[in-house]
């Protein structure tokens, strides 16, 4: 098991594991299609958000190339990553990971590419066009799961689609200094805690919650980036207001349940799991990235809110140095499972795991390199264009106008737009079960 301590062995595991990771993309090569994962859209959002990440902790520049292209090509005819070869069976939480992808690219000032959207202009179009999604058919608001009436989930309302929008809000509001975008954050984070998703007593995040119920039921399995999309939001939120006790309130809930929940006593304390489905190696590939996010969720964390800190980074070190231990299956002999406190590796491979150990590694750097994100007042360069997307407006001086409730004629020329999009793609409908 390699030893994880001086950056320069850090950058090494992380190296390795990202490089790993790309033998699962194919984005690149002659006759395929940049950005586009087999069986999975939204999941190349996260490889490259994890790759922006890597490269900036790092330092290596080897996989820039793919990422440029890979995001400028899957935004889609309007910019706002709804690309039509996809866009018939996308969620909310599919788009919203591009979305903050491309955020995460304006903060750390990862290079534009000329004469293509910025990478502002490509999170604020995200930011309006779910905006404009807005439902208020049941549960008082909040979005839904997915977003046409045949996908199975179209009648759910999620944390991951709802902090997701939470996490963006925030996050261009700090970079912006624009109210208009913590608006929509507060009006999200209130919508959040008024159903079961969020529990502002407990700090508990369930998963699910169901618009036939009035959003009264909940599905409570318990995932890492459900808790790290409110949190790191909830940070976002915190840096805004200059410390407000709110949001300090916030952070410290959801961390301390955090820690509690996923990194157990029977491993050590410092070391995370994904305990739903980790110990009986039910996790499907989308699980197996969750704690990738979670990582770096927390690794910006520190920065956003300093006295986490001290909580944070001993359980980076320790699932990094876990992880490390996984890392010595397939072929190579570096491929790395899902179960970091296993002292041997489980057997399995994949991107997915590849990309969450490549997030760990990257993560334990915080503090050793990088720095905090920047915003628009301390040297962000990405360019602003607050009315893209569909749904955003300007006002005179250039700021971004809360979108208008969605109305009942709006929702009527909506499902009729449906039915004629069903009838003439599909002939009769048909459930897509996601």
């Amino acid at each position: 098991m390699r030893e994880l301590i001086e950056p320069d062995s850090i950058k090494s595991a992380a190296s390795t594991a990202a490089f790993d990771m790309m033998t699962f993309y194919s984005g690149n090569q002659s006759g395929q299609i940049p950005g586009k994962l087999a069986g999975t859209w939204w999941e190349g959002g996260a490889l490259f958000m994890t790759l922006i990440q890597y490269w900036y902790f790092t330092g290596d520049t080897t996989y820039n190339d793919e990422v440029s292209v890979g995001m400028q090509w899957q935004a889609g005819e309007n910019a706002d990553y709804m690309p039509s070869n996809w866009s018939s069976y996308l969620g909310n939480d599919d788009q919203v990971f591009w979305g903050l992808a491309a955020m995460t690219a304006a903060e750390l000032k990862y290079p534009d590419v000329p004469d293509k959207p910025s990478w502002l202009s490509l999170a604020q179009a995200v930011l309006n066009t779910q905006a404009a999604r807005w439902d208020t058919t049941a549960c008082g608001g909040g979005l839904r799961w997915q977003l046409y009436p045949y996908q199975a989930g179209y009648t759910t309302k999620n944390s991951v689609s709802n902090g997701g929008f939470f996490q963006l809000a925030a996050r261009l509001a700090v970079y912006t200094g624009n109210t208009s975008y913590a608006d929509l954050a507060n009006k999200m984070w209130d919508w959040s805690k008024s159903v079961p998703l969020l529990n502002t007593q407990t700090w508990h995040v369930g998963d699910t919650t169901s618009m036939e119920s009035n959003c009264t039921d909940l599905g409570n399995i318990q995932w890492t980036y459900n808790y790290g999309i409110y949190m790191m939001g909830a940070a976002y939120m915190y840096n805004f207001t200059d410390g407000g006790q709110e949001w300090a309130d916030a952070v410290y809930g959801l961390l301390n349940v955090t820690l509690e929940t996923f990194f157990p006593d029977k491993y050590g304390g410092n070391i995370m799991s994904e305990v739903a489905c980790e110990v009986n190696m039910k996790c499907d590939r989308n699980q197996d990235c969750f704690k990738g996010f979670l990582s770096l969720w927390f690794a910006f964390t520190t920065y956003l809110v300093p006295g986490t800190a001290d909580l944070i980074i001993p359980k980076l070190q320790g699932s990094a140095q876990g992880a490390a231990s996984q890392c010595s299956g397939g072929g190579s002999g570096t491929f790395c499972g899902r179960r970091w406190w296993q002292k041997t590796w489980d057997g399995t491979q994949s991107l997915e795991e590849q990309l969450s150990t490549t997030s760990i590694f990257t993560a334990t750097l915080v503090g050793k390199t990088g720095g905090p994100p920047v915003k628009a007042s301390t040297g962000g360069t990405s360019k602003s264009d607050p009315g893209v997307g569909g749904g955003g407006s300007t006002n005179d001086q250039g700021s971004t106008v809360l979108l208008k409730p969605i109305t009942t004629g709006d929702k009527a020329g909506a499902g009729i737009l449906t039915a004629l999009v069903l009838a003439t793609i599909l002939g009769t409908a048909f459930w897509l079960v996601k």
